[in-house]
């Protein structure tokens, strides 16, 4: 249940990640407050996500989890669910990528495309956002879920967990940089506004989203949204357009 908490010791902070919801800039952002870098803006992709720099809640011990959650300032970032589900398929599907097109790929189109030929079902790429969406709602997927479009509600428990502040992807610059200001942060340090990756592609928003919606049935947009019901109701997100 903690294991997405980060730990800022310093100005007590638990920060739970979001994929694809400015958590790589959070990262950057509590790198920089741990002093493990002197700008958020001159870390890479890779040591921001494969670099053991960041402690985890769940490396404490059950004393240690519970002090900090009930006396640290609890923060989480969320994005409407649909644009958030679009940002993960184009970053993981429409790009080269050594994990999920072997991993998820494979398997969707093996499940979901009727006589795929073998390059396809050799090396996973070219999956059609309808073919991820029939993943997504299938209750025996053919490979389990994923952080990037895994429910909020499963990833950060807001349920069990009391969060001092909810962030919005919408408006994330002004809502992180009023959080730092807010946990007394260096008045220099602000929040970095840049795309960590795929940084000429336009960025999902209302619009990429409708274009991707287009191919789907009534049905199928109504059921992302009951898959998401929650996310969209805790967080005050509108029913999208279906």
């Amino acid at each position: 249940m903690v294991s997405r908490i980060y730990v800022e010791d310093k100005h007590k902070i638990l920060y739970c990640e979001v994929p694809k919801a400015g958590c790589s800039n959070w990262k950057r952002i509590l790198m920089v407050l741990n002093g493990l870098a002197s700008s958020a803006h001159n870390i890479s992709h890779d040591a921001v996500h494969y670099g053991k720099h960041l402690k985890k809640l769940d490396s404490f011990d059950l004393k240690g989890i519970y002090t900090r959650l009930n006396t640290y300032t609890k923060a989480v970032f969320v994005r409407d669910p649909m644009e958030r589900l679009v940002s993960a398929f184009r970053d993981k599907f429409e790009h080269p990528n050594s994990y999920y097109h072997p991993i998820f790929g494979k398997a969707i189109i093996k499940k979901y495309r009727p006589n795929a030929c073998a390059e396809e079902l050799n090396n996973g790429s070219g999956v059609k956002f309808k073919e991820f969406v029939h993943y997504l709602l299938d209750s025996h997927r053919p490979v389990g879920m994923d952080i990037h479009w895994e429910k909020v509600n499963k990833l950060c428990y807001p349920c069990l967990i009391n969060y001092d502040f909810i962030g919005k992807f919408e408006t994330l610059e002004e809502d992180a940089n009023y959080f730092l200001q807010m946990i007394g942060a260096p008045k220099e340090l602000k929040f970095p506004n840049f795309k960590d990756r795929h940084s000429s592609d336009e960025r999902t928003n209302a619009q990429v989203v409708r274009q991707y919606l287009k191919d789907l049935t009534r049905t199928e947009r109504q059921l992302i949204y009951d898959f998401y019901y929650l996310d969209y109701l805790m967080f005050n997100y509108t029913t999208p357009f279906l």
